[in-house]
């Protein structure tokens, strides 16, 4: 495997940005990330559909999964919700983490 997992990242998503004037489809806001400009746009756009489709966060995350997963092979991690930290270990270049409103999303590839 040429990919190495070599990078480590954190995230705390106890405190959610605010934005004044909500739309029905708020801006995606990147808090950290080790990803192409290309896959971070991606990112947001299967995050946004996943949305869309679902409201459980566990169903948004699976939806999110099974995309990156069809698009750039296994094997990609998701987590979705308000309230969690994190300390992951990501292959170079495999790793995003954003909020949507109030919802934090944090993708990455091992």
């Amino acid at each position: 495997m040429s990919d190495k997992l070599d990078n480590t990242s954190s995230t705390d998503a106890g405190s959610a940005p605010r934005e004044a004037g909500a739309t029905s489809t708020p801006k995606a806001i990147i808090k950290n990330v080790d990803m192409s400009e290309e896959m971070q746009q991606e990112s947001v756009d299967i995050t946004s559909a996943a949305l869309e489709k679902y409201t459980i966060e566990k169903d948004i995350a699976a939806q999110i999964k099974k995309e990156f997963d069809r698009r750039h092979g296994p094997t990609w991690h998701v987590v979705v919700g308000k309230n969690f930290g994190s300390y992951v270990t990501h292959e170079t270049k495999h790793f995003i983490y954003f909020y949507v409103g109030s919802l934090a999303i944090l993708i990455w590839k091992s």
